[in-house]
């Protein structure tokens, strides 16, 4: 039998690093995965009662899935942007849920009509004209991957749209019209400031399409507002602020190659947008908290939530950051790593609670990378200052990542893809020790660990390394 994975690819990926033809192996199992779940939302369609989906709602599911379908034979690559999204994903699995649920209910009424803009967004990346009527909800008409109007009321309102060309009409009832145009390079704009498009940050390679800010899908998080361990809730970016991002944007690729050109071949292999967040809870002149915040979704394969980094350092390191979380969140979908359960027992240095183990592990594959990313910073640092701050993060990411290799080492329950890794992840932690940080970093890197699991015993017993 061929494994999904070849044993230097999995390689690779232990050491945090990933060729395109590596990480290619998780985008194609990441994307069939998406399509098959698209697929699955139009047989539970069909199969569902027709108290949890009536037959007018069956059957304007149809006519989208059928607008789709002709979109695709015009421009296959078009209708993927769209279905292969990130955003798309949360959505699909909530249809899916409100689908098996017992009844209709409102959430599951404005997640179908979802479909029909999906629908929409595709057909006009495809150029096929038509005329259809979508529902705004919350005050928004999201064409995924485009943009959205700003409608007048957040109630549920009916929209009349038509394409064709690259004119986008759209009209509210009781207000005047509005036109966006489509661009070659799939961007929008309009003079009429009730439509706000998708930025799109440049390529970080040449060769391939832009990154969406994505500020207006309505699945861009999970709807829940404000999370545990600061990470805020989606926000939308004024003018102002999409300036302040494509300004921080712009000087990512060259610290990205820093580290590695790795990091850049997974920023461009993997990255397919940004969703903005709000400042952590707590930041600001009052507040106690880290003035950033970032995180990924499982679903949104593809998508990087990050509040406006300070610097293009910090945003480069950010994408370092969470673009293992992708990386090893896919290749854990294409292949076990352990046999571990959920049970949140673990003291991690990142965190003040106790971590299931496939947390911990998670943690720790993110943090090595940005201790070696850290590590090739200092080296290559100008400035005292730059370097400095380099070493600080690299010595506490190495710290950090010290005191619970033991732990993921020890484990018997990792399989032997997990063991390749856990192995390759040990082999780049004693590496780093050929340019050890400066002695007063690391002592102060020591310390901070140090104390942070003696806080952490007092707070959960005596659980961790």
């Amino acid at each position: 039998m061929i494994p999904p994975l070849p044993d230097h690819m999995l390689r690779q990926l232990g050491r945090t690093e990933g060729d395109a033809d590596t990480l290619q192996v998780l985008v194609r199992d990441q994307d069939t995965r998406r399509l098959l779940l698209l697929r699955a939302l139009l047989d539970a369609a069909e199969a569902a009662p027709a108290d949890v989906l009536p037959p007018h709602a069956l059957d304007r599911l149809r006519q989208d899935w059928a607008l789709l379908e002709t979109a695709e034979r015009a421009d296959r690559t078009a209708v993927r942007t769209v279905l292969l999204h990130p955003l798309t994903g949360p959505w699909v699995q909530r249809c899916l849920r409100g689908l098996s649920g017992p009844g209709p209910g409102p959430e599951l009424r404005s997640d179908l009509d979802h479909l029909s803009a999906l629908a929409a967004a595709a057909a006009i990346r495809a150029g096929i004209p038509f005329t259809t009527r979508l529902a705004a909800h919350g005050g928004l008409l999201s064409l995924p991957t485009l943009g959205a109007l700003r409608a007048e009321s957040e109630a549920s309102a009916p929209v009349d749209i038509a394409f064709s060309g690259n004119e986008l009409t759209m009209r509210e009832s009781g207000r005047e019209s509005i036109s966006a145009h489509t661009q070659p390079d799939g961007t929008t704009g309009s003079a009429d400031p009730r439509w706000l498009p998708v930025l799109a940050l440049p390529a970080v390679q040449s060769g391939i399409g832009p990154v969406p800010l994505d500020d207006v899908d309505p699945y861009r998080t999970d709807g829940r507002g404000p999370r545990r361990h600061g990470l805020s809730a989606a926000t939308h970016v004024d003018d102002h602020e999409r300036k302040a991002w494509a300004e921080s944007w712009a000087g990512v690729a060259p610290l990205l190659a820093i580290g590695g050109e790795h990091r850049l071949t997974e920023a461009a292999v993997l990255l397919r947008c940004l969703v903005p967040l709000g400042p952590p809870p707590g930041s600001g002149p009052t507040g106690e908290s880290a003035a950033h915040c970032s995180g990924t979704r499982r679903e949104a394969f593809g998508a990087v939530l990050s509040s406006k980094p300070a610097t293009p350092a910090y945003f480069a390191s950010t994408l370092v950051h969470e673009l293992q979380h992708t990386k090893l969140a896919a290749l854990a979908a294409l292949v076990p790593l352990h046999h571990e359960g959920p049970e949140a027992r673990h003291f991690a240095p990142w965190r003040s609670d106790p971590r299931p183990f496939d947390g911990l592990l998670q943690g720790a594959y993110s943090h090595i990378a940005l201790a070696d990313y850290w590590q090739r910073f200092a080296l290559s640092a100008r400035r005292v200052t730059h370097r400095d701050l380099a070493w600080a993060e690299h010595a506490r990411c190495r710290e950090q990542v010290g005191a619970v290799l033991p732990v993921l080492a020890g484990s018997a329950a990792l399989t032997r893809e997990g063991r390749v890794l856990v192995n390759e992840m040990i082999t780049l932690y004693h590496r780093l020790d050929d340019c050890p940080p400066p002695s007063g970093h690391l002592a102060r890197a020591e310390a901070y660990v140090a104390t942070a699991q003696v806080i952490w015993q007092q707070r959960n017993g005596s659980h961790g390394p």
